[in-house]
């Protein structure tokens, strides 16, 4: 049974043999648990939400998926979705849900993820998310100056300063609406965000970074409890 709680995160867990395959953990929890131990403590200083400790790991098919407002998902360039899977996720997100996909670079990862949201919404437009969204200053007002890299993607500049190498380019926020103009996907593309949530303790971990992808997650969380 999981603990009680105002919010669980709640991460989207593939089915079969794909939960199964990354390094010492799974793909889809690349960042786990560190990134929820993190995650969950800034929730508690930042908000006044009752926010469980750890995350549920779910799959599509489950009917428990409907109980989260809030499915994030890492590593959605390795997606491999049956057609089950694409209709259960369609049906949660018009049925209010909302997904945030994270840590995906380039091209070939890009056309994956394109190739399996596009049998969840294929007539639905995937848009860089405009300043004016909601999404962008329901709590606080997010600028998208600042890249948010996984920590291999760092590295020292000549002057000792901390940069980023993004593998795929420039990062993007893109997203998926519905015809009433809500966000159904957030789309963090060419970024990290888990590994800025997991490593926020970490003093060679860039402030910024990590200050606003704790900002982003504040974001995402009021919004999909309240579109």
């Amino acid at each position: 049974m999981y603990p009680e709680a105002e919010l669980h995160m709640a991460r989207l867990m593939p089915s079969g043999a794909q939960a199964s395959l990354g390094g010492w953990r799974p793909w889809y929890a690349i960042d786990w648990p560190e990134a929820e131990d993190h995650l969950s403590q800034g929730l508690r200083r930042l908000t006044r939400l009752e926010v469980a400790n750890d995350s549920v790991h779910i799959q599509t098919l489950d009917d428990r998926i409907f109980d989260y407002p809030w499915l994030f998902a890492q590593q959605v360039g390795r997606w491999t979705l049956s057609i089950e899977e694409t209709d259960r996720l369609r049906e949660y997100l018009m049925r209010g849900g909302f997904l945030v996909v994270d840590d995906f670079h380039g091209s070939r990862d890009w056309a994956n993820f394109f190739e399996m949201i596009q049998r969840v919404f294929p007539k639905h437009l995937i848009v860089e998310i405009p300043d004016n969204d909601p999404l962008l200053h329901v709590l606080y007002d997010l600028d998208r100056n600042t890249q948010i890299p996984g920590a291999r993607h760092l590295y020292r500049g000549p002057n000792g300063q901390t940069l980023a190498n993004l593998p795929g380019g420039s990062p993007h926020w893109r997203g998926i609406y519905d015809d009433k103009g809500r966000l159904l996907v957030a789309i963090n593309y060419n970024m990290d965000m888990g590994d800025a949530w997991e490593h926020a303790d970490d003093p060679w971990y860039p402030n910024p970074m990590t200050t606003l992808a704790y900002r982003f997650a504040v974001n995402y969380i009021i919004y999909a409890m309240t579109h």
